[in-house]
């Protein structure tokens, strides 16, 4: 990864923590002290939910391998984008979210200000090099008054972030492994991707990228 790629970022390597709009925060290297223990329970749940590239509405295959834990999980086919409870491959309920990834989140989001998140839905993305998100928004939970909070491990990555209207020019924020970003109130319904992901070796996760999104889905 060549350095002049994040020229144009905005200063936030030394700081704790990065505003990126009011109800948005970049906690840096919130959960490092953690990966270990993360990543053994991320391992536990894809060994009985393996990761999956899904097809969208549109008939294209996402580039990113996703599963998920928790009651509810994110799935998306040919008949649109929902949360279900059950995995749709092998007909049983998502593994439970382990109780490490859940203390994380609660922490993250209360240190954002947002206390008593209750997520029940675990997004895990697995990005390869060349893997990328479109902009978008979180629009298919029924409760916008919790927040999302996203956790990377592994390679870095570009994190485009907006605002709720798709018109305006997404910043750029470069995530590490161990980052946290927490957006609710009114940056809830931003405008979010990642660009592709960025060739490289992580000491962890080698040449890969492992994103944890936590939403409460159901009101």
């Amino acid at each position: 990864m060549t350095a002049d790629l994040f020229d144009d970022l905005p200063p936030s390597c030394e700081a704790a923590q990065t505003l990126l709009a009011p109800g948005a925060v970049l906690l840096h290297g919130f959960a490092r002290a953690d990966d270990a223990a993360l990543l053994q329970a991320i391992n536990a749940v894809i060994a009985r939910a393996p990761l999956r590239h899904m097809r969208t509405p549109g008939g294209y295959t996402t580039s990113v391998a996703m599963s998920n834990c928790g009651p509810l999980g994110w799935v998306s086919d040919p008949d649109g984008y929902r949360y279900a409870a059950l995995d749709p491959l092998s007909g049983q309920p998502w593994p439970a979210m382990p109780a490490c990834c859940l203390d994380l989140a609660q922490r993250a989001a209360a240190q954002a200000g947002f206390a008593q998140f209750r997520p029940d839905a675990c997004l895990i993305n697995e990005y390869a090099p060349g893997a990328k998100l479109s902009l978008h928004q979180d629009r298919d939970e029924k409760d916008f008054s919790a927040p999302i909070v996203s956790l990377s491990l592994g390679l870095p990555a570009v994190f485009l972030f907006g605002t709720p209207r798709r018109s305006e020019r997404p910043q750029r924020y470069r995530l590490s492994h161990g980052d946290v970003v927490v957006w609710g109130g009114p940056a809830r319904l931003a405008y979010h991707g990642v660009a592709p992901l960025a060739d490289g070796e992580h000491a962890l996760l080698g040449r890969r990228r492992i994103n944890l999104t936590f939403r409460r889905a159901n009101a």
